[in-house]
């Protein structure tokens, strides 16, 4: 059996954000309807985030629902809506074997009650945990979550609680669904797709990126292990554009 990337020499990224790309063409590629994709996609986001917390990775931020998935058939969007249910449901299970303290983002008012309310049991469950920090972005979308901080941001000068002329971008950032979230150091994205579909573009402004041919439901710890190698082969440059 070949040996694997040995990482522990390496520096382990703080945040890791990843796009889950791939699901339905892993079903497809097997003859499976693309609910079978996701349901095996949904065991990799299991996997990988007991495997980030174990090499060291302190945030794990994974694009899960955005707010154009709504566009997709309505059989669709309704088996994924209740794998969430499943999922979010495990997951105080999974929060309490890893120490776990979970995080949603996203605008949850389009969401069921039900699954609001699942949400805010598992966020309230875990909050105190002091394991890997995993956030679900879910009918999130980067324009929109900078569309709904803009508006508040109006409101508070309005009101007089905030002056314009003191606005600053760490304001902005306070503003924003991940508030208080360190930025991601590195990004994913599985499938062979380069590009960021609307995901964390204000918080993206810095991170390395990483894109594989890899689809989702196949990506496992040797996968992130190629992705962590690849970001420490990186020339990091701070201040600008590299030279």
């Amino acid at each position: 059996m070949a040996k694997g990337i040995d990482i522990s020499d390496m520096k382990i990224p703080n945040h890791i954000a990843i796009i889950l790309d791939g699901n339905g063409r892993w079903a497809k590629k097997k003859h499976l309807p693309r609910n079978a994709g996701h349901r095996q996609g949904a065991k990799a986001v299991e996997q990988i985030t007991e495997d980030a917390h174990r090499m060291g990775v302190k945030y794990l931020t994974v694009y899960a629902f955005s707010t154009e998935n709504w566009n997709r058939p309505d059989k669709e969007v309704n088996a994924l809506m209740n794998l969430l249910r499943d999922y979010l449901k495990d997951c105080i299970n999974k929060a309490d074997e890893n120490k776990m303290r979970v995080r949603c983002i996203g605008d949850r008012t389009r969401l069921d009650e039900d699954i609001r309310e699942r949400i805010t049991e598992l966020e309230e469950h875990s909050k105190n945990n002091t394991g890997i920090t995993f956030i679900i972005a879910l009918n999130y979308g980067s324009r929109d979550e900078i569309d709904r901080a803009v508006k508040k941001i109006g409101a508070d000068c309005a009101n007089g609680k905030l002056n314009a002329d003191d606005i600053t971008e760490d304001t902005i950032s306070d503003y924003l669904d991940t508030a208080d979230i360190p930025d991601p150091d590195l990004l994913i994205r599985t499938s062979g797709e380069e590009r960021l579909s609307n995901f964390l573009l204000w918080q993206l402004a810095y991170a390395e990126f990483y894109f594989t041919d890899v689809l989702w439901p196949d990506f496992d710890k040797e996968e992130l292990k190629k992705a962590i190698a690849a970001y420490n082969d990186r020339d990091r440059r701070y201040g600008g554009v590299g030279e």
